[in-house]
């Protein structure tokens, strides 16, 4: 089909704007163009947010946007602006925020009525064409919100005015300083705590989201206290998770997230920045508990992420989201199967032990086709062994084989498109996850990939006036705090990684920019927008993003960021500008909980300072690669472990800091040094010593 005219969107960078080139829809990108039009016909504008891997996106594409008769009232009554959220994740907070604050919910796809300056006085989510499902219906709320605009001047300007008022005050947290404490922490983590479904694992109720920071925060608690309760939510959680139909059984991989408590019929997108930090959850709690579950759920991600979301491996790069179905048509029908589909796909006995380990049964779990059923454990291997009379060895192999037929036969299928936009920010996220899963798991492959992706990263993405764009490849976009400070983070993991100091270097002067171009020197924190970004137009908030929603929040990492460099180098403006920004919402952030877990572990680290462990003797030497080992064993946030030979002192190529403490040292005889806080332990020559360094006595 090609662009109707007057539609803009046949050239656009973002997939998602690209599949609406076709609609009736005058649509425009988000800039001024737009605003001066609406300005110029006094007309409101009509903002449609939605990504591509948005199912509900495209629902109402096809009942609405393509509909003649909607499309003809929308270019008559509206200047029409459509928005990628994965490409504009500035313009998309802002109004997340204030449509939240008027319907009292959020997401996708977000539709905003907004004046001509940008300003919204209406809007929600999605809407059906007509009245249905107990919302108002598409064709009458546009009629009415248009009307409203024309009749009701003064009344709309005032109540646009307010709601942006509300914004601004509710977006950049004025009144949330207060001064730092570990009570902080304890209350923190109580209010996690009680949000704990100790029945189904995981957090609060339907809908149920993963949260990956929440889980760090309580398996980092636990490793510093002992309290087994802490360990049983991280286990019992991860358990449910990799146990449900929201972890793809067959693909591997997670999707979004989950319509009901069970973790059981998920929404099927699957998106980079939930299995970047899912990677690493499973990784520590491999290294906590030991359980080959966990080590599994780690491979499976791994093996979905090389496989469909990761550039050709002589590139490097991982690809934003997996789409959730093939058409409108479908709900996840790729990832389902009825009993039929299973026993055409497998031999009998692979049917069987398939039908028997994931719940396939003649009626499912979906309600657009009740015969399709997701995969989920719903079996313990003893109870297999027994309804099949087999050994645990044979139920084993037979299921590996009969997994391994059946993801043969969905490859068959059409596949969800993948999304090929590579960001900045959840680029290094996978970057940090894969370095770490390189390390813990014994994966060179991984660990070569991060290492390749972080480098073109700084090849295509960096610049050394503005930092890092916030996607490689097509027109510049202005890179976001987020894409800064995730960067950095990455950049000191590949540093760790390597003990290549140009990493290292790296991490300084991204962190460098993004104090000064996004950071506020007066009042603490960073704003979400680099001060050098040209007008956004529209909902002008000087943002500090705080909250995680679900990545982890900019200012978050940006303190993390702060605080493993003052360890590094002992510049005293990272330890203060760290400071700082936790203060500036230490006031508000128990009320938050759950959704400041980021915060928390920033906070952690920042109180109590992360284990340098400095390993030494020559390259090559198989003591001094036991002690290495033994240190990354143990999970701990922010740890980190240097493997440093003569050549490395030599070279002068660590930190100032670190280095400081190393000179008496022998670096040819392999011992390792843990330092946290500027104090060190006598350096240890015992592999088995290690691990009581790092995490304290257990208590009950």
């Amino acid at each position: 089909m090609t662009a109707t005219p007057g539609n803009r969107l046949a050239n656009s960078a973002s997939a998602y704007l690209r599949s609406a080139e076709h609609q009736p829809v005058h649509w425009h990108e988000w800039g001024e163009e737009a605003f001066a039009r609406a300005r110029a016909e006094d007309k409101p504008i009509l903002l449609d947010i939605g990504a591509v891997w948005c199912h509900w996106c495209h629902v109402i594409d096809r009942e609405s946007y393509e509909n003649p008769e909607i499309a003809t009232l929308i270019n008559q009554l509206y200047i029409p602006v459509k928005v990628d959220r994965d490409e504009r994740p500035d313009v998309d907070a802002r109004y997340q925020a204030a449509i939240s604050a008027i319907s009292g919910q959020g997401g996708w796809p977000l539709t905003g009525f907004l004046t001509p300056d940008g300003r919204p006085f209406f809007g929600g989510t999605y809407f059906p064409p007509d009245d249905a499902m107990g919302r108002p219906g598409f064709r009458r709320i546009l009629s009415a919100v248009a009307e409203a605009y024309r009749e009701r001047r003064a009344e709309v300007d005032r109540s646009a005015q307010t709601l942006a008022d509300a914004v601004t005050k509710a977006e950049t947290f004025l009144e949330a300083r207060a001064s730092l404490s570990p009570h902080l922490l304890d209350e923190m983590e109580d209010s996690t705590v009680r949000q704990f479904d100790i029945r189904n694992g995981g957090f609060g109720r339907a809908p149920k989201f993963p949260h990956p920071a929440a889980i760090d925060f309580l398996s980092e608690r636990f490793q510093a206290s002992g309290h087994r309760h802490l360990l049983s939510i991280v286990q019992t959680s991860l358990t449910k998770m990799a146990c449900g139909g929201v972890y793809d059984q067959i693909g591997g991989g997670f999707h979004r997230y989950s319509v009901d408590e069970r973790w059981c019929v998920p929404h099927f997108e699957k998106m980079s920045y939930d299995n970047a930090p899912l990677l690493a959850n499973y990784v520590r709690a491999w290294q906590i508990t030991g359980d080959p579950l966990f080590r599994r759920t780690a491979e499976g991600i791994i093996r979905w992420t090389s496989e469909l979301l990761s550039d050709p491996a002589d590139r490097g790069g991982f690809y934003s989201s997996q789409d959730a179905d093939i058409s409108l048509d479908d709900d996840g029908d790729y990832f389902t199967w009825t009993q039929d589909e299973v026993r055409q796909a497998l031999p009998p006995d692979e049917a069987l032990v398939i039908e028997l380990y994931y719940d396939v049964e003649p009626v499912g779990e979906m309600h657009h086709n009740p015969a399709k059923n997701v995969l989920w454990v719903a079996r313990e291997f003893a109870e297999l062994t027994t309804r099949m009379g087999k050994t645990e060895a044979e139920v084993e192999a037979l299921l590996a084989s009969a997994q391994k037929h059946l993801l043969e036969a969905r490859a068959k299928r059409p596949t969800p498109a993948i999304d090929r936009a590579i960001y900045t920010g959840w680029n290094a996220m996978y970057v940090s996850s894969y370095l770490e899963a390189g390390r813990a798991l014994g994966r060179d492959d991984c660990r070569a990939f991060a290492l390749k992706s972080i480098d073109r990263l700084l090849a295509e993405a960096w610049n050394p006036a503005r930092g890092f764009a916030h996607r490689v490849g097509g027109p510049r976009l202005v890179g976001s705090l987020d894409d800064q400070v995730y960067a950095a983070a990455a950049l000191l993991d590949a540093f760790e990684a390597t003990l290549d100091r140009r990493y290292f270097d790296a991490a300084v002067r991204a962190a460098d920019l993004a104090l000064d171009l996004y950071g506020d020197a007066e009042a603490g924190a960073f704003f979400d927008r680099s001060r050098l970004a040209a007008p956004m137009g529209g909902l002008e908030v000087r943002r500090k993003p705080f909250q995680d929603s679900p990545t982890p929040s900019g200012n978050s990492c940006g303190a993390l960021v702060l605080s493993r460099l003052y360890a590094y180098t002992g510049e005293q403006r990272y330890r203060e500008r760290a400071t700082a920004t936790l203060e500036s919402f230490a006031g508000v952030a128990p009320q938050y909980g759950l959704f400041a877990a980021s915060y928390a572990l920033a906070l952690g680290v920042h109180l109590n300072p992360p284990a340098q462990v400095v390993v030494l003797g020559r390259a090559g030497d198989p003591h001094a690669a036991r002690l290495e080992q033994a240190a990354l064993a143990v999970f701990r946030v922010a740890k980190a472990v240097l493997r440093v030979t003569p050549e490395h002192l030599a070279a002068n190529l660590l930190p100032p800091a670190l280095a400081a403490t190393l000179p008496h040292l022998d670096a040819n005889v392999p011992q390792a040094l843990v330092c946290a806080g500027g104090m060190c332990h006598p350096p240890t020559s015992d592999p088995a010593a290690l691990p009581s360094l790092l995490v304290p006595s257990r208590s009950s």
